[in-house]
């Protein structure tokens, strides 16, 4: 299943704000959605491996969906 936010990037941005609570977690999901980095890079920039940047991003989406 491919987990996709449509909307404007203001709008993904305040949807993120309001519903993501972890600040890690949120800004994984700005850099992945807003900014377009792909797992291998998150995992580098976040010192987390592939499979838990994944983890957190599919969680936070899945979150996410719940709200719109």
């Amino acid at each position: 299943m491919k987990r996709t936010i449509n909307t404007s990037r203001t709008e993904a941005e305040k949807l993120i704000n309001e519903w993501i609570f972890n600040a890690r977690d949120r800004s994984i999901l700005k850099r992945r959605i807003l900014d377009g980095l792909t797992f291998e890079e998150l995992s580098e920039e976040f010192n987390l491996s592939t499979q838990r940047t994944k983890a957190i991003v599919y969680r936070s989406l899945d979150m996410l969906s719940c709200h719109l």
